[in-house]
């Protein structure tokens, strides 16, 4: 049943309703999005959006109270409306999870990369669907946005439909966006209507044509921002700025029984089903590895036998492929007229890759990105989403220190590492060998909660062997023991500081080496554990900013200020990465 003009407005008059309803219960919210779009949502869920094939994503995300009202007359199972941003009930913003929330949104422009992802992975599935994604004036001031839809235009997602719900206000005043962005969504190949924001003819016109585009399509919603309020087109209307009674009297005025009636049609409507996509990891042989090679290249040797293994992985960099050795024997390009494989050229995007990342997430794939390390910046909003959306995303980080050498301090991290260690649920490793490559990409592949993190060496590194005995599950282990069987110092190290730690430790009797291989892991065993292979004076080596390491360390050893241009060992040496100064060093400690 599709429903007329009369009863979309009755439908989004009781949207509106609800949503000012739950803003008035949490005295909270942001009343503005809510008056203005209703229509906009209404006509999407209603008429178009098939449960369980389409998606749809809020990329505005400080008008959740309208989504979750929406969701709530659709028949999804989200809870009471009441407890909208209360302690334990529905969030001030849309977080993944919630049911029918098919992104954590926020955070502005987010929404529209995740919403780009998902069409990807519908195209890439081979799934007749479409994804819509309202979007505000304020997603299209991040540049994130229009990174995203860049990508879109150039593969042709005619499954893509993003309504801009245009009023032309932000909360400093007139919205800072282009000049003319509908020009600008023409250049990057979209197909762009204008229409009234307000007009339920319009915007169903507008959906249907959207539906038979044959490229991805940009609706401008020409809107009035809190429109029918005292605050109307003006900068009070974003947040909320009505008194009580201003608010009981609009929830009156858009009250209406025939429009909660005819939601029991939509929310009566059967549910497809879904299914995502389940990577799984086989026992792989692995070749005979050079005493000297880089993590990146263990890391791409390994990478594409895990392809060979058909294991089902969508690999992705920005414009780096070749450097953080991501591209395999297998790699076969998504294009605009072919999305049957399962390497994406992002570009030079990397806010952008991270987005369109969680989006795949949620559409069921496994996406892998890879830059440097120093870049993972621009990219951090999007993985600080994954992790907090507990999205399987695998990023690949190359080029890991001051050994990047001659590009200088501009591409050597130093904060980088720590600080993605930092972030809740993110699973930073870290590897010094095949070994740990393998336990790495094993356990990213296997772990469908939370996003992973490998840190890789630009330059060539030592290998020193894993015992066979080690139990790596448990993020530390000891890799070199002391000479004397039991050590009375230890050094902790991660990743190319690895074969330097047990260099050091070579020359003394009594110290061993300890790998870090994932932080995180190792500080969630209990204290025996810790005690166990931390033996004695402490010392932690690693090139990066020490911080993290004073947890578990009396003494650590890295790097507190930007690096400089130079050939890897020069900097290395100089930065304090020297075995005799260090050796003069750890003997102060264990006098």
């Amino acid at each position: 049943m599709k429903f007329n003009a009369k009863q979309l407005q009755q439908m989004s008059n009781t949207v509106r309703a609800n949503a000012l309803d739950a803003v008035l219960s949490a005295h909270s919210g942001h009343v503005g999005i809510v008056l203005d779009a209703a229509e906009i949502v209404t006509c999407i869920f209603a008429n178009h959006l098939r449960r369980g094939i389409d998606r749809f994503v809020l990329s505005a995300g400080h008008g959740s109270a309208l989504l979750y009202s929406v969701l709530k007359l659709s028949g999804y199972n989200i809870g009471d409306l009441h407890s909208f941003r209360k302690f334990n009930g529905l969030p001030g913003h849309p977080e993944y999870g919630i049911d029918g929330v098919d992104a954590t949104t926020g955070p502005l422009g987010q929404g529209i990369g995740n919403a780009v992802g998902l069409a990807l992975s519908q195209k890439i599935r081979g799934i007749r669907a479409k994804t819509y994604c309202l979007c505000s004036d304020g997603d299209l001031m991040e540049g994130v946005s229009f990174e995203s839809m860049a990508l879109a235009g150039r593969l042709n997602l005619n499954n893509l439909i993003i309504l801009w719900d245009d009023n032309k206000i932000s909360i400093d005043g007139v919205a800072q966006t282009d000049i003319d962005v509908n020009a600008r969504m023409r250049a990057m190949g979209f197909n762009v209507m204008s229409i009234r924001g307000d007009d339920i003819a319009s915007i169903e016109r507008a959906l249907e044509r959207a539906k038979k585009s044959t490229a991805p399509v940009f609706i401008q919603c020409k809107n009035i921002l809190g429109r029918g309020s005292s605050v109307a087109n003006t900068p009070n209307a974003h947040g909320l700025a009505l008194s009580d009674s201003e608010l009981l009297q609009l929830i009156s005025d858009n009250t209406d029984k025939d429009g909660v009636n005819l939601w029991c049609v939509v929310a009566n409507r059967p549910v497809a089903k879904t299914s995502k996509a389940i990577s799984v990891v086989n026992r792989i042989k692995i070749p005979k590895i050079p005493e000297r090679i880089s993590t990146r290249d263990l890391s791409g040797i390994y990478l594409d036998l895990l392809m060979k293994n058909e294991t089902d992985l969508i690999i992705g960099s920005a414009d780096l492929a070749d450097n953080t050795r991501v591209k395999t024997t297998m790699s076969k390009k998504i294009t605009a007229n072919n999305f049957y494989g399962n390497y994406i050229d992002y570009g030079v995007r990397e806010h952008a890759m991270g987005a369109i990342m969680n989006g795949l997430c949620v559409g069921g794939l496994r996406p892998v990105g890879s830059t440097f390390l120093a870049f993972s910046d621009y990219m951090r909003p999007a993985i600080r989403l994954a992790a907090l959306s507990h999205l399987p995303a695998i990023y690949v980080f190359s080029h890991d220190s001051i050994c990047v050498g001659e590009d200088g301090p501009t591409h050597q991290p130093i904060e980088q590492l720590p600080s993605l260690r930092l972030i809740p649920n993110l699973q930073v490793y870290r590897p010094c060998n095949m070994t740990e490559i393998v336990y790495a990409w094993n356990s990213a592949i296997e772990n469908t909660q939370n996003p992973t993190a490998i840190i890789l060496s630009r330059q060539k590194v030592k290998q020193i062997s894993t015992p066979k005995d080690a139990d790596l599950s448990r993020g530390a282990y000891v890799i070199h023991p002391a000479k004397s069987g039991r050590a009375k110092t230890t050094i902790i190290a991660t990743g190319s500081e690895i074969p330097l730690a047990v260099e050091i430790a070579l020359r003394f009797r009594n110290v061993q080496v300890v790998s870090v291989v994932n932080m995180s892991v190792f500080r969630n065993q209990d204290n025996k554990f810790k005690d166990k292979i931390l033996r004695g004076c402490v010392i932690a080596i690693e090139a990066a900013a020490p911080g993290n390491w004073f947890e578990f360390a009396d003494a650590v050893i890295g790097i507190d200020s930007f690096g400089a241009s130079g050939d890897s060992d020069t900097l290395y040496l100089e930065y304090g990465f020297d075995v005799d100064k260090i050796i003069d060093e750890i003997k102060q400690y264990i006098k």
